[in-house]
């Protein structure tokens, strides 16, 4: 687990050698020809805190210990202050464990579960903003040319995304330097993964930006502000209820970044209009994700 000193660049970035993330299936095209493309593999994970089954979570199965750590720390069973004794993973048995000196039991929490939008199946546990009521995030300064310096950076990275499609993206930022981006078929579990990471390396948030590729919904915006981030942004479209609620926490909502364009719904005043549009390259259809009307 790399630690955090001056922005150089990824910490973490799609390894797309790992074995078992995509597998080739052989199928026809439109005209009836032979081809054979990369699909992304997806995998259960049974998440467990100590000795209570938590979720078992559809993933590509790439970093489960962050997924884990991420999963239970955005849903208030890891406290910020527990200390975690050991994170062991049986690939065999796809399985997870997150040991903590502090003794858990989460059944009453358990009983309230609510099925999200996300992909592969989205899982909130209790009231979706408990512990958020009265959580005002940092006014913290937003400069339009971090936003078109990490968009043109993180949609030129070699990721599952450009090479097989049909998965989300989560970049954690700091001004204009992508730290760490995470992968996977619900964008979720690309946040979770993210959040883990924060919570093992004791990063913190204030001055931090979540860019994600999929819709900003309740989901995301909540996630967010569970890790103490006060600015989500991503190249996808927004939810009503999305943008009620980072209102509500104080969070800059940016969404439809694309090329030279972007709209904020939440937290406008604080952008810095520092950018010189003549310099900001529109984006090539090579590099380009899908649009809104493409979302799932």
């Amino acid at each position: 687990m790399a630690k955090l000193t001056e922005p150089q660049g990824f910490l973490i970035a799609p390894d797309l050698a790992k074995p078992g993330l995509t597998a080739a299936v052989a199928g026809v095209d439109q005209d009836g020809n032979t081809q054979e493309i990369a699909v992304v593999e997806e995998r259960p994970l049974t998440i467990y805190l100590n000795s209570q089954e938590i979720v078992t979570a559809m993933t590509i199965g790439d970093y489960p210990d962050y997924l884990a750590l991420g999963f239970l720390r955005n849903q208030g069973m890891l406290l910020a202050d527990d200390q975690v004794t050991g994170v062991d993973y049986d690939e065999e048995l796809q399985v997870v464990v997150v040991r903590t000196e502090r003794a858990t039991n989460y059944e009453e929490k358990l009983k309230k579960k609510t099925r999200t939008s996300g992909c592969a199946v989205g899982t909130v546990f209790g009231d979706m903003m408990e512990g958020l009521e009265d959580l005002q995030l940092p006014t913290t300064p937003v400069r339009t040319s971090w936003l078109y310096a990490l968009a043109h950076q993180i949609n030129r990275t070699p990721s599952l995304y450009l090479e097989a499609g049909a998965i989300h993206g989560t970049v954690l930022c700091q001004q204009d330097c992508p730290l760490v981006y995470m992968e996977d078929v619900g964008r979720h579990n690309a946040v979770d993964k993210v959040a883990g990471w924060m919570f093992a390396e004791g990063q913190g948030a204030e001055d931090k930006i979540l860019y994600t590729t999929g819709r900003l919904t309740s989901e995301m915006v909540l996630k967010a502000a569970q890790m103490g981030i006060p600015t989500l942004v991503s190249r996808s479209g927004f939810t009503a209820w999305g943008v009620e609620l980072a209102r509500k926490l104080n969070m800059t909502l940016i969404g439809r970044m694309r090329g030279k364009r972007f709209t904020c719904l939440s937290g406008a005043e604080r952008l810095v209009y520092d950018a010189d549009l003549a310099t900001v390259p529109e984006d090539s259809k090579k590099h380009r994700r899908k649009s809104a009307a493409e979302e799932v």
